[in-house]
């Protein structure tokens, strides 16, 4: 019994001489050092980053690119649409490998639906948030009062939804991948002339406090008047912030017209839409770029049923990029995308491309960030980019060149719980 005391005393002298070498009441051990006892190795914004694998996902510090939509107010009926038209694109670019290996990040900010919104969210990204460049804002009146403080700031900006004449004039760094509204709004009005060759009589109809829609308005009269030798009744203006629609009811049933024109934004115009067909109005109307969203679907509901909207974008097109943006969409909204879904995914697929294709001709990673903005700017100018819009590339003074266009007619089920988008061939 004894013996088997002193055994064990010794034992414990022993285990405590060896806790004691150890310092830390731990074995030694012979593993290889961990990487926190290594030298810190520099942050990957510092270092080049190698190109990845085709269809390798992307790694590294991340590259922040703004996104300056409007998430609230009465515009976010087309923020929305954007928010996530953008978030697809950024998922579906870091899986193929971002940036030459290297993820991009957006960083969103709410603009609202006023100037003092994107004037407040482009500074914050500018300034705080050190973006590459800008995917913004969501209506032409907010961009005259936001875009040039980028300009000044030497910030590229891109404009996802910004039709209105004018824009890429405001300055060297602001382009947009929204075609100009002379482009598209006209083959609304062309449209509804084949289905209904006897329209003989139009009333436009315009918010008038809306930088876009009185720049729409201007084409739609003109398109009437002079292209198609339409007679004008009339037009009426009304403000983005109305829901009584009764004075502009009551004259459009008082001249009786073959055909209406509507250029507001969706909240407004589906209102007033629905307040003309519940007062008796049964002719054709036309909606213009602000009724181009499946949001406007609930505010006017069965009453939306037949409306014409030119498009820039058609979920149908069969390039591959749209194929895979559409699955992508789908997948993640449960609903096929919008014009201004399909927009927003081209804007950040065009700072994708083109800082890659700058990264190539030198690494962005070690570049001054004034420096890297100015080079950007210059390439995705320089570029062609096969998008969902189709084949598009710019004018040097930043507009859009894009060849294909759409109208499509809204088809409500007749309860108008759903809708949808059915393009004319």
């Amino acid at each position: 019994m004894r013996s088997t005391v002193t055994r064990m005393r010794v034992a414990l002298v022993v285990l405590a001489l060896l806790l004691a070498a150890c310092g830390q009441g731990q074995a030694p051990s012979t593993a290889a050092p961990t990487a926190a006892s290594q030298p810190t190795a520099a942050p990957a914004a510092a270092q080049p980053t190698a190109a990845a694998p085709s269809g390798a996902a992307a790694s590294g510090e991340p590259i922040p690119i703004g996104i300056a939509v409007a998430q609230t107010s009465n515009v976010a009926l087309f923020g929305q649409e954007q928010v996530a038209g953008a978030q697809v694109a950024e998922q579906y670019f870091n899986q193929k490998g971002g940036v030459n290996g290297r993820p991009i990040k957006l960083i969103l900010q709410d603009t609202g639906g006023d100037e003092a919104g994107a004037i407040n969210a482009f500074n914050t990204l500018i300034n705080n948030y050190k973006v590459v460049g800008i995917v913004g804002p969501t209506l032409s009146q907010q961009a005259f009062a936001a875009d040039p403080i980028a300009d000044k700031a030497g910030v590229p900006v891109i404009a996802p939804s910004n039709t209105a004449k004018g824009i890429p004039q405001i300055g060297d760094y602001i382009a947009r991948i929204s075609a100009p509204v002379s482009a598209v709004a006209p083959n609304a009005v062309k449209a509804a002339l084949n289905i209904n060759p006897n329209i003989k009589k139009v009333v436009v109809l315009f918010a008038q406090n809306d930088a876009f829609s009185k720049s729409e308005t201007v084409v739609f009269q003109q398109t009437v008047t002079n292209t198609f030798k339409l007679d004008l009744l009339g037009v009426q203006t009304f403000q983005t912030t109305d829901t009584d629609f009764t004075t502009q009811a009551t004259f459009v049933l008082g001249a009786n017209p073959d055909m209406v024109i509507i250029s507001g934004l969706a909240a407004d115009s589906g209102n007033l839409v629905k307040q003309l067909r519940d007062l008796g109005y049964k002719g054709v109307i036309v909606g213009g770029n602000g009724l181009n969203t499946p949001n406007l679907f609930p505010v006017c509901k069965s009453a939306c049923d037949g409306i014409l909207v030119a498009q820039a974008y058609s979920y149908q097109s069969e390039s591959d990029v749209n194929k895979a943006f559409r699955e992508a969409f789908k997948a993640k909204q449960n609903k096929e995308p919008g014009q201004f879904s399909g927009q927003a995914f081209t804007a950040v697929q065009v700072f994708v491309e083109a800082l890659a294709a700058l990264d190539k001709q030198s690494p962005i990673a070690s570049a001054d960030l004034a420096q890297l903005r100015t080079a950007l700017n210059k390439q995705i100018l320089a570029g062609t980019y096969d998008t969902p819009l189709g084949a598009i590339s710019f004018t040097p003074e930043g507009d859009i060149n894009q060849k294909q266009f759409y109208v499509a007619q809204v088809k409500m089920s007749p309860d108008g719980t759903s809708g949808a988008f059915e393009f004319i061939k």
